[in-house]
């Protein structure tokens, strides 16, 4: 399923830029983060616009759902934090939220 895989790059994108700026702001790491971040959110957005879909807001909204479960992961790999079981219970939630509605515009564009 594409539509899944350009949801997963997004968000990593998305995440990745944000994270300049928090590294930049919160941390105090050099301002030159910054223009990678503003080009990762720019890809990141590019990125979202190739999801199959008739109207970006049903695409955002279940793009919610990924980006939550990506962010999880980004926590856990890049962060070296755990998850707690209401991460899991709340991600839980989310993953099947973006999964009806992704799988219901497919469907629908089919």
């Amino acid at each position: 399923m594409v539509e899944i895989l350009y949801y997963l790059v997004a968000a990593f994108f998305e995440i990745l830029g944000c994270y300049f700026f928090w590294i930049v702001f919160k941390d105090g790491k050099n301002l030159a983060y910054i223009g990678t971040g503003i080009l990762s959110l720019i890809i990141f957005a590019f990125i979202l616009t190739r999801v199959e879909s008739e109207f970006a807001g049903r695409a955002y909204a279940a793009y919610g759902g990924i980006y939550i479960f990506s962010s999880l992961l980004w926590l856990i790999f890049v962060e070296k934090q755990s998850i707690t079981k209401f991460d899991i219970i709340g991600v839980s939630f989310v993953i099947l939220g973006a999964c009806v509605i992704i799988f219901g515009f497919l469907k629908k564009l089919h």
